[in-house]
């Protein structure tokens, strides 16, 4: 028996959402299978569940993975491993009052050239 590690698809006509499961690899895409080891949402993009360990434990008994759970587990590792930013303070937008700085400064050189 020849294990892979695939997706089956879960998700309703035009919207496909997707199980990362373990089956047998003669079995049909949305049969039995041996083990749900994650979901997927292609829409988002996003791995809504991703169980690294349960999977990595089927590779180490001789599962084979698609290519698209390999790219998917790689998808999920790069994010794993990218460090969390901080989040940045808001910036305070100043308004300057020009006119009330530069009025008296005008009213000053014109007494200054009225005198």
């Amino acid at each position: 028996m020849s294990v892979k590690i695939r997706l089956a698809r879960i998700g309703k006509k035009k919207a496909p959402f997707f199980r990362i499961v373990a089956v047998d690899s003669r079995k049909k895409r949305d049969g039995e299978y041996l083990e749900n080891l994650g979901t997927y949402n292609p829409l988002t993009g996003e791995l809504v569940q991703f169980h690294v360990e349960r999977i990595q434990a089927w590779l180490d008994k001789g599962a084979i993975p698609s290519d698209t759970v390999v790219k998917l587990q790689k998808q999920f590792t790069k994010a794993a491993k990218a460090p969390v930013a901080p989040k940045a303070a808001p910036v305070k937008k100043t308004v300057k009052k020009v006119e009330a700085v530069e009025a008296p400064a005008v009213e000053q050189a014109q007494a200054a050239t009225q005198e």
